[in-house]
Order: structure tokens, then sequence, then C-alpha cells
């Protein structure tokens, strides 16, 4: 699993041996069975994810309703707010898939940003990156019929159609699982 990470890693910065060595050396792989919850409402928590293998996703459950909000899947990370605030989370995380995770904290990521300032660079551009797909991602969401968000999603992230339960990918795109077979079924028609 290593390896994967020091592939994505290359993406944006190269590693010497010494550099690779102090990653592994802090026990950041973990793996959590399918179903597995990393974080509930009411919960704090310190650590980070990021999906070398499998999907996690962020819901909350409103008047006894998961509301789904996000999928990550590999090479995708995720810093719960509570983290940042040092509030109990509003919304919960679980494991759809077997997944294999980099479970990391701010004392790491301090510790290896100041040994080696390349990895806060490289998350400054990660970091960046996510916040700009992540605001496309909510703009094309509010300003998109239930079946335009469905295509969009066939379009950009077509593995989770396949990956996620119905139920689940519906409350994503904003509608019940009926409707979500009744669309799927009018697209298949228009075919």
């Amino acid at each position: 699993m290593q390896d994967l990470l020091f592939d994505f890693i290359s993406k944006y910065v190269s590693l010497t041996e010494e550099e690779k060595n102090a990653i592994i050396s802090l026990d950041i792989f973990h793996s959590a069975k399918k179903g597995t919850t990393l974080l509930k409402e009411g919960q704090k928590t310190k650590y980070s994810y990021f999906v070398l293998k499998g999907c996690i996703r962020t819901y909350y459950i409103i008047e006894g309703e998961e509301k789904t909000t996000a999928f990550y899947t590999e090479m995708e990370g995720l810093t719960p707010y509570c983290v940042k605030s040092d509030n109990p989370s509003e919304y919960y995380i679980s494991c759809i898939e077997d997944t294999i995770l980099i479970v990391s904290n701010s004392d790491m990521e301090v510790e290896i940003n100041g040994r080696f300032p390349k990895f806060e660079t490289m998350c400054k551009i990660l970091s960046e990156e996510l916040l700009a797909k992540e605001r496309i991602d909510f703009d094309k969401f509010k300003t998109s019929s239930p079946e335009q968000r469905y295509l969009n999603l066939l379009q950009s992230r077509p593995d989770l159609i396949q990956r996620v339960p119905q139920h689940q990918l519906a409350s994503y795109l904003g509608i019940k699982p009926q409707s979500l077979s009744r669309l799927r079924a009018r697209i298949l028609e228009k075919k």
C-alpha cells in the first residue's frame, strides 16, 4: 500500500529514501471493514483520513433519515471540520467498502512538515485543489436538476454508480430511491 501512496505523492514532490522511511515509521496505514463508522455525530476527533483503497462517505442523520453529503474514494482525503474547530462532529463518516486508509493527526503533520518542508507545500497544493473541486461540485449541485446531477455524476464519477448502494446514491443526489429508479429508467429510454 505504501507504493500507492508514494506514487501519488510523486505527482507533487519527489521523495528521498529518508522521507519515505519517515512516512513509513509513522504507522499511518490502517484497514477498516465495510460498515465501520470512523466518526459519529457528537464525537470529537483529531484524525484526518486519506483513502488508498475503498470508499468512505459523510452523512448527517436528519429526522431519522441519512443525508449523504460526499463520497471519498482512492487518492482522496478528508479532514473532518471538528478536527480544526475542536467541536463535536455534526456528521458521520463510515466505510462503504473494505477500505485502506492513511490516518494522521495534526501532531504527525507538524512533525513531518517540520522535518520535510516539501510536504507542507504538497499539502497546500492538495488543499487548494480540493477547495476548488468542492466549490465547482457545490455550484453544479445547486444549479442542476436531479436528472442533471445524475448525468453529471455519470460523467465525473461513474465508479460510484457501481460501488454505492442506490439509497445512498439517491440521498447524495437529493432525491428518494424511487425517484432515482424512475430517473434511470427515463435516461435509458432516451438512449
